[in-house]
């Protein structure tokens, strides 16, 4: 039986790619997609400016766009996915989960709150059990769930990998792609023959919101891991593919092959988009590539190569598609999680 769900913020970047990804998915149907109020009353297909590859849907183009207000949603729908501005989430996502709705959300907003859980199935699907804290602190049916930034995504993976090994410290340089900023974030003029060494506000996500990711739920409070990360974002003139140069140093000695068996063993989970495996680990020096490998399994696979060690640990570079398993993907894959723990 499936899952009926809505897409809030449907006309947007990621609001598009969801509808991709949930059209053809098997587990759920699209019964809501909201967006502003210019929007509202217009079909999908004429308030969307669609910017996807494939074609819009022909039955979710007929859809007519509500506005973003629980009033305006059925309530047949069982699960919504939020791809709003985090200026619009803070009160959004909270009026929908005061309403009694399953919010799983790429929005930024609350990503640090302490009872939001931020989660990457794969690494810490243990801390959707912080909803359980949600509800009673907050005193509502609904629920939120926040995937984190696309950037910390590609990243964190891998460090769960070797943190068996005594993860310590972390340094990480971003080239990140252009669909990161959205539609209209950057400008040819800025980009076209250039890198930008400054994403407002991407450098402090990726330091905080990794330690919350690597840390540990006891069943009431959430500790935050205690390695220390300093990162260097940069905005390049790539479409798609968030590529990373990363330093992870470990308290243990540990070999070359040890970091490539600890990330290409890392396990996937039993969830339709989880690809298997969650991390594949290239012996070539120049891979990954941004547009070779960011669509390994259906864009959801983290690539790692270059692996080699360091004074301290090791160094190596790892590769995600950031509006699929960075934002889009990764909000289905935690929708899907909420769907099999029982929590709509």
């Amino acid at each position: 039986m499936s899952t009926t769900v809505g897409i809030l913020g449907a006309t947007g970047a990621v609001g598009q790619r969801l509808v991709q990804l949930l059209d053809p998915h098997p587990e759920f149907e699209i019964g809501a997609l909201t967006a502003s109020g210019e929007s509202a009353g217009r079909t999908y297909e004429e308030a969307a400016k669609w910017r996807i590859g494939t074609p819009i849907p022909e039955e979710i183009g007929e859809i007519t766009v509500t506005e973003t207000d629980p009033a305006a949603v059925s309530d047949d729908v069982d699960l919504l996915f939020s791809s709003l501005p985090s200026s619009v989430g803070e009160r959004v996502e909270r009026a929908f989960c005061e309403a009694g709705y399953v919010v799983s959300s790429n929005s930024s907003n609350a990503r640090m709150a302490d009872d939001v859980p931020l989660v990457i199935p794969e690494v810490n699907h243990d801390h959707l059990d912080l909803l359980e804290v949600q509800r009673d602190s907050r005193n509502w049916d609904g629920a939120l769930v926040k995937n984190p930034n696309c950037s910390t995504i590609t990243m964190v993976p891998t460090l769960e990998a070797l943190d068996a090994y005594g993860l310590s410290r972390v340094h990480v340089a971003t080239l990140q792609a252009v669909s990161g900023a959205g539609y209209s974030g950057v400008t040819s003029m800025e980009i076209i023959d250039n890198v930008i060494p400054h994403i407002g506000g991407e450098e402090p996500k990726m330091e905080t919101e990794t330690r919350k990711l690597l840390g540990s739920f006891d069943g009431a409070e959430l500790s935050h891991h205690g390695v220390e990360v300093s990162a260097s974002c940069n905005r390049v003139p790539t479409l798609d593919g968030h590529l990373e140069n990363v330093w992870a140093e470990v308290e243990e000695e540990m070999s070359v092959a040890e970091a490539k068996a600890a990330m290409g063993e890392a396990p996937s989970l039993s969830l339709h988009s989880s690809p298997d495996p969650l991390i594949h680990v290239f012996d070539d020096p120049d891979r990954p590539q941004p547009r070779l490998d960011r669509e390994r399994e259906d864009g959801m696979q983290v690539t790692v190569g270059g692996i080699r060690e360091t004074v301290s640990g090791i160094q190596y570079n790892c590769l995600a598609h950031n509006t699929l398993r960075g934002a889009a993907g990764a909000s289905v894959l935690n929708g899907e999680l909420l769907v099999s723990e029982g929590y709509l």
